[in-house]
């Protein structure tokens, strides 16, 4: 396993789309295991693999309650809204505000190729649909809210 790195700022791999994975093979398990080690590394909630350097539909998530390797993702239900700041392992020391759905599932294959369904909340809404945007090539940057919607948050904020 080994530590990889992540691609930052205007690489221009960042806004390529990945391809679907085929192959459920050693490489496959490779690949997951150093983005693992990578994002730990980092101190991330999530990690694509096209930011480091790989075209393949691959993203791990972790919010704090366990690792999920998710290959193939795709989101099949959301609902609701989030406003929250976000930022991103290849953007770093940046973040905004951006609009997410609350709540999100989202089917996905394992690393033996089963595919699996998930639920997210809040944060881990909110890496689901971050990650998933890499796989597109689109970072969040792009997601980012209204100026209105972010002067109401700093109102609600200053309320308390």
């Amino acid at each position: 396993m080994a530590i990889r790195q992540i691609r930052i700022n205007d690489d221009p791999i960042l806004k390529k789309t990945s391809r679907k994975v085929e192959v459920f093979d050693e490489r496959l398990d490779i690949l997951l295991d150093d983005m693992k080690d990578t994002l730990y590394k980092a101190e991330g909630c999530g990690l694509a693999a096209v930011q480091v350097g790989v075209l393949k539909r691959v993203v791990l998530v972790d919010v704090g309650d366990g690792l999920l390797e998710l290959i193939n993702p795709e989101i099949i239900e959301a609902t609701g809204e989030q406003y929250e700041v976000e930022g991103c392992l290849s953007l770093p020391g940046k973040s905004g505000i951006t609009k997410r759905p609350m709540c999100v599932k989202v089917k996905a294959q394992n690393r033996e190729g089963r595919w699996c369904q998930y639920k997210g909340e809040g944060l881990k809404a909110r890496a689901f649909c971050h990650e998933i945007d890499h796989l597109d090539g689109h970072l969040y940057t792009e997601r980012l809210a209204p100026e209105e919607a972010i002067n109401q948050i700093k109102l609600e904020n200053d309320i308390d």
